[in-house]
């Protein structure tokens, strides 16, 4: 069958490398990108980091592409402001409120969509921080000094809460579990990566659920489970993501966590394919299904996906180690791997010191897992091993040697 319609779903950065791998691999027929938001692609990371620290209130809006590149020397036919409402795949055409917009090829690359606290709804200074939006609103509270509750002690959160602290604002995180960022990084280092909010002076509350948010029209405080309160002028919610499949109801694809995906990231529905947070795939390194919520992901995805669409016949397995990375005062966290190991051990450095530290995880005979704080120098290494499938003792020799490297210089 021959392709003239290529068409995203989402303008993210899966979606643009989705765009620009069909132009590299040569295709020259009509590309339209559908995206639920007003704006062009935009790197999302730095809004949650760099973006709300001091200093950057003149900082460019970080967009990855210019409207006459994507128009102009990509050829896309922008559809932006208006999200997909729904997908005919006996029809080939994906609708867009009143609209059918056809395809012969098709990237499902909507992303994944914050969850909320019910009944905030109408309650300004209430936030999530998802979209380019949602970080202009939290930095402009920031900026004026906004006492600043953040609910949820993961990475988004975490972040939110760094750049608070480094403008001076009062801050509080809070935490359902006993434990943060259990399903990240594993009990046994979330506590570990948690104390930073310790040492740099902001107020972590673990164990204890948020049962409302009150005010006057605009949030004033926060109710705990246990009946305390904390005032507050801003409320940054980072309680988790939902895959973005509600527009997929009825369409044949099939939905569990996401739009699952054989390992060449294809729907089992012709032409149709799916990339970055939406996509639970069959990962070929571990031979398990994952949903990966990382940019690294994201954008190997959206170009894997588009060259398997044009080219079913010769279509490859994508299969990586997952890394993503978040920074947190003036330390980088970095992970690969995965977290569900039998054991950790801490191979360099101290956690309970802070400073540098890397741990190692196994399942099995085999290297799983690897996360470092301050490690950047090693953890790329670690990525590696675990792709090679190296075993955990050759991980741990690898360790102990580069220890005693590092000790001889020093």
């Amino acid at each position: 069958m021959s392709i003239e319609n290529f068409v995203v779903v989402g303008a993210s950065l899966a979606g643009l490398r989705a765009i620009e791998a069909a132009r590299k691999a040569g295709y020259a027929g009509a590309i339209t990108l559908i995206g639920a938001e007003d704006h062009l692609p935009y790197d999302r990371p730095p809004l949650s980091k760099a973006f709300l620290e001091p200093g950057t209130e003149l900082v460019d809006i970080p967009f990855f592409r210019a409207e006459d590149t994507l128009r102009d020397e990509l050829g896309v036919d922008l559809v932006l402001g208006y999200p997909a409402t729904g997908l005919d795949t006996d029809a080939r055409v994906v609708r867009v409120g009143e609209r059918e917009v056809p395809y012969d090829v098709l990237i499902i690359a909507t992303g994944s969509t914050p969850r909320v606290i019910p009944g905030t709804e109408g309650l300004d200074g209430v936030h999530a921080l998802r979209t380019l939006d949602d970080a202009i609103a939290v930095r402009e509270a920031l900026i004026g000094g906004a006492r600043t509750v953040v609910i949820g002690a993961g990475f988004i959160g975490s972040e939110v809460a760094s750049g608070a602290k480094k403008r001076g604002v009062e801050v509080t995180v809070l935490e359902a579990l006993p434990t943060p960022l259990v399903r990240a990084t594993g009990e046994a280092m979330g506590q570990a990566i948690a104390s930073l909010h310790e040492r740099n002076g902001t107020t972590l509350r673990c164990g204890t659920g948020v049962s409302s948010l009150e005010g006057d029209g605009r949030v004033e405080r926060v109710v705990l489970s246990d009946g305390s309160v904390v005032d507050a002028d801003l409320v940054v919610v980072g309680i988790g993501v939902v895959p973005a499949t509600e527009w997929l109801v009825g369409s044949g694809i099939s939905v569990d966590n996401g739009v699952v995906c054989d390992e060449t990231l294809w729907t089992g529905v012709p032409g149709v394919y799916a990339a970055g947070d939406v996509a639970n795939w069959l990962n070929p390194v571990f031979g398990e299904r994952q949903r990966m919520e990382n940019w690294t992901a994201a954008a190997e995805q959206g170009a894997a996906a588009a060259r398997n669409a044009l080219d079913p016949k010769n279509a490859k397995p994508y299969g990586t180690v997952p890394y993503f990375w978040s920074d947190w005062y003036d330390v980088r966290i970095q992970f690969v791997g995965s977290p569900d190991a039998d054991e950790v051990v801490v191979v360099d450095g101290d956690p309970d010191v802070g400073g540098r530290w890397v741990a190692l995880y196994r399942r099995g005979d085999r290297l799983i897992g690897a996360l470092t704080v301050n490690g950047q120098s090693v953890i790329m290494k670690y990525r590696v091993m675990i792709s090679r499938g190296k075993s955990w003792e050759e991980a741990l020799e690898f360790a102990r040697a580069r220890t005693a490297k590092v000790a001889a210089v020093s």
